[in-house]
């Protein structure tokens, strides 16, 4: 295909934000591949609103998670003006393909998985290893794809845009001269994935105490009961931005204004290596090589289990993956990480 040849391009994204940030260089590539196309992308509400302030699309189309057959009809439909040429699907999901066809898209290239490779042009071979998909790290994974177009990668990493105002009015919660950390308890994939909550209060205690530090507390929609254990359990203040309506949006924000998010292995992680800011992670059931690149800077907290990593969203024994990390060793990490991020001044 030449270049001149592709006027419009249609980016089906990931559903979870973590994913969509890892795709950001995928996508940077198609408009660095493609500077004169109309690149769309479209997407859950969530992850449309995690993209925007980005400056590579001409259209950013947010659509409803679960749709029924007459409603992926009539999403398909308002496709179809941005789906010419090419079709870019990046989730695995059958729907996610058969929504690339109904567009009409002439070229639709996505991985060749999960009973779809009828509706695909160009079937891209997941990674294997002995016959069996092996796990890769996203960004590698969603950068794979569009070099099936040409596309090549420029080696900047993640990338994320927060909205100047908003960024002000969260300045606006932090006091002192303490270091901001943020607190990312949550995890959509399921309860497997979350360290406890009260170990989060406890960590936030501790650097409080240790250095000052002004703790700010990111939950999303949805995760209510986390965020109130972990207030309810720390005796230090935790800091709020959202107001009582958090928001992708002011989400983006605080985590752009972070010297170090703490958090486990979902979104938010993601969403802080794409503004720079350095994390600790708390691992537990999933196995690293879906999340580990080389553009975070930080620790990862993992201990090795007889039983993972099992990628299953509930633990069907003791958790002990996540429950034999301590707060202790929590509060260390994320000491050295923010010494690191001084240069290592006392």
């Amino acid at each position: 295909m030449h270049e001149r040849s592709v006027n419009k391009i249609l980016a089906l994204v990931p559903n979870w934000l973590g994913d969509v940030a890892m795709c950001t260089p995928a996508l940077r590539a198609l408009r660095r591949r493609f500077p004169d196309a109309d690149l769309a992308v479209a997407g859950r509400p969530s992850a449309c609103a995690l993209l925007e302030g980005l400056p590579w699309f001409s259209a950013i189309i947010p659509f409803e998670a679960r749709l029924g057959f007459v409603d992926t009809i009539k999403v398909s439909y308002r496709l179809r003006i941005h789906a010419d040429d090419v079709a870019v699907v990046f989730p695995h999901s059958f729907r996610a393909a058969l929504l690339a066809g109904l567009a009409g898209a002439t070229r639709r290239v996505g991985y060749d998985r999960d009973g779809r490779g009828l509706l695909l042009t160009d079937r891209v071979p997941p990674h294997q290893e002995d016959g069996r998909i092996q796990p890769v790290y996203m960004a590698h994974e969603y950068l794979e794809l569009v070099r099936r177009l040409g596309c090549e990668d420029d080696g900047l990493g993640l990338e994320l845009r927060a909205d100047a105002d908003e960024v002000e009015r969260v300045l606006g919660h932090f006091a002192g001269t303490g270091p901001k950390v943020g607190l990312a308890p949550g995890a959509a994939f399921g309860p497997s994935k979350r360290w406890p909550a009260e170990r989060y209060a406890q960590v936030a205690d501790a650097l409080t105490a240790r250095l000052g530090a002004q703790c700010v507390l990111l939950t999303g929609p949805g995760e209510d009961a986390i965020r109130d254990a972990v207030e309810a359990n720390a005796t230090s203040g935790l800091t709020r931005c959202d107001e009582g309506r958090p928001s992708i949006e002011n989400f983006k924000a605080v985590v752009s204004q972070l010297d170090l998010l703490i958090g486990n292995d979902s979104g938010p992680r993601h969403v802080a290596v794409a503004f720079h800011v350095p994390t600790v992670c708390i691992m537990g059931p999933t196995s690293p090589r879906y999340s580990e690149g080389p553009y975070e800077r930080g620790h990862v907290l993992r201990v090795d289990v007889d039983c993972g990593p099992c990628q299953k969203s509930v633990c069907e024994t003791d958790h002990r993956c996540m429950t034999r990390i301590t707060v202790e060793e929590v509060a260390r990490a994320a000491e050295a990480v923010l010494e690191e991020g001084r240069g290592g001044a006392p």
